[in-house]
């Protein structure tokens, strides 16, 4: 009797420790002297966005309101010049997140088209309606990093909105 309580209780233990582990793959952070720039411009960003209305998706066109964001680097620099760092809003493309207004920069140009890294470890988050926060490489370069799921009114994760400061 005793052996089956044990075995019984250390499987018990296990489904805890494994929950408790895949819980925290998605909130445990090292917090830097960045952080508290990243929260405060992820804040900013989400309530920019939200008197803009809104969000919902056409096609592949994010709006907030009437506003479209797909080519317009109006509130990602208005970000930058605030807090520094990057921005970006992705937009869901299948089950890719794609960048369509941003300031990150690849070879001398804005990173607008290409794709959140499918195997990172903030679209694992995302995909679950959840926010990460940690440290990031985005296109070579070490980030702390911020990224919230944008949502519709039934809850449906249509596009991320993103903020970094770099590390390097």
């Amino acid at each position: 009797m005793f052996s089956l309580l044990r075995r019984n209780h250390l499987k018990t233990m296990l489904l805890l420790f494994t929950c408790l582990v895949a819980s925290v793959s998605f909130t445990a952070r090292a917090d830097t002297s960045l952080t508290p720039k990243v929260k405060e411009a992820m804040s900013a960003m989400i309530a920019e966005a939200k008197k803009l209305g809104e969000p919902k998706l056409d096609g592949e066109t994010l709006f907030f309101g009437t506003t479209k964001i797909n080519g317009d680097f109006t509130l990602v620099d208005a970000l930058k010049t605030k807090f520094g760092g990057t921005a970006t809003f992705f937009v869901k493309k299948g089950d890719a997140f794609v960048r369509i207004s941003t300031n990150v920069m690849k070879e001398g140009n804005r990173a607008v088209g290409t794709s959140l890294d499918p195997a990172g470890p903030a679209i694992a988050a995302i995909r679950q309606g959840k926010a990460f926060y940690g440290i990031v490489d985005i296109l070579g370069k070490m980030y702390d990093t911020a990224y919230e799921p944008i949502k519709t009114k039934k809850g449906d994760v249509i596009g991320i909105y993103y903020v970094g400061q770099s590390l390097e």
